[in-house]
């Protein structure tokens, strides 16, 4: 059976939010290189369509971090999964992120790439659901859109590896098979 999906956020909304957040970025990156650290999977679409629109000079590597396995639960564990190929010493940083919820992910990373001494770490996240937040220490500094406590899928989401392809962030149906 197919899950339904309604739409939230449609992909000119996604699209335009993250010319302004790339705006910003490059207003507060002037002068300055940056380095882009993508979490994958989730944050492929957004990061790929924010550095269409980052004027200022920037590099990009990528992690991979896992602590949902195959639920719609954080499972609380957060396990490094792929390590960055460069070195981040000395660099601009900024992280960019599918969707903040717990933010236990988030927490474990800045904790990570703080001891490599970047010259700065910012994040930046598509999504931010602040009322699942168990960790209260995670600062973002460029938030595209903030969602309700939804289980959302689409534009790098996935639900068990499916419907990251989707152009828009939806969420999914609970069905009244009860």
């Amino acid at each position: 059976m197919e899950d339904k999906i309604s739409v939230l956020i449609d992909e000119e909304r996604l699209n335009e939010r993250i010319k302004e957040m790339a705006e910003q970025i490059n207003h507060d990156y002037a002068g300055k290189s940056i380095h882009l650290i993508g979490i994958l999977k989730g944050s492929i679409f957004a990061l790929t369509e924010l550095a269409k629109h980052i004027t200022v000079p920037c590099t990009m590597d990528f992690m991979s971090v896992s602590s949902y396995g195959n639920g719609t639960e954080s499972s609380g564990r957060v396990k490094l999964v792929k390590d960055l190929d460069e070195g981040i010493a000395g660099r601009d940083v900024l992280i960019v992120e599918d969707i903040i919820d717990s933010g236990n992910t988030l927490h474990y990373l800045r904790q990570v790439l703080s001891a490599r001494k970047p010259a700065s770490l910012k994040l930046c996240t598509l999504l931010d659901k602040p009322e699942r937040r168990v960790v209260d220490d995670v600062t973002v500094e460029y938030v595209g859109f903030e969602i309700p406590d939804k289980f959302v899928v689409g534009f790098g989401l996935d639900y068990a590896q499916k419907y990251r392809n989707l152009p828009y962030i939806g969420v999914i149906e609970e069905s009244d098979t009860n």
